[in-house]
């Protein structure tokens, strides 16, 4: 057995969620939770088949996004898994818990604007999603003007009130 780690290539500030799942189904079933979740939403779904042919399948309303998920779901090629890239003013909060109710989704492992790396296990049958690294490392505590900070951010882009 091998580890593997694949850095998620995307522009910066581009969000993306990434989970697994376990029937091809999963990619009409995706596309269509979305675009009735969001009017109008900007994304593109790429899933790794595990079995028959094994190929990435995908789906999307948006090019960039197809292509975006497109190229990671085959540099990542672990069975069962998708990558699901939002467009612009689109963020996984509008969508992660449509998401989640899709009966065939079986986890997600992160849901990030981030740089991210996917660890992975290669062995001489597939590839097997051990976990995300998602960020960075913590650099200590917040203390009384960090929470106040984060308070005041959270009411200002009207996640709170």
């Amino acid at each position: 057995m091998q580890l593997i780690s694949v850095n998620i290539d995307k522009p910066e500030a581009t969000n993306f969620i990434f989970g697994q799942t376990h029937f091809i189904k999963s990619v009409e079933d995706i596309h269509e939770a979305l675009v009735g979740a969001v009017p109008n939403i900007a994304f593109g779904l790429a899933f790794c088949e595990a079995s028959g042919q094994c190929l990435v399948r995908w789906s999307g309303s948006d090019p960039a996004m197809i292509a975006l998920a497109q190229k990671n779901a085959q540099a990542i090629a672990a069975g069962h898994s998708f990558i699901l890239f939002l467009g612009d003013g689109f963020y996984p909060l509008n969508v992660l818990n449509t998401l989640k109710m899709v009966p065939e989704v079986c986890r997600i492992f992160c849901a990030t604007a981030n740089p991210t790396q996917v660890i992975l296990a290669e062995t001489a049958q597939g590839r097997a999603v051990l976990g995300v690294v998602d960020g960075f490392c913590a650099k200590g505590l917040e203390g009384d003007d960090d929470i106040l900070w984060r308070k005041n951010l959270l009411r200002q882009i009207g996640y709170k009130q």
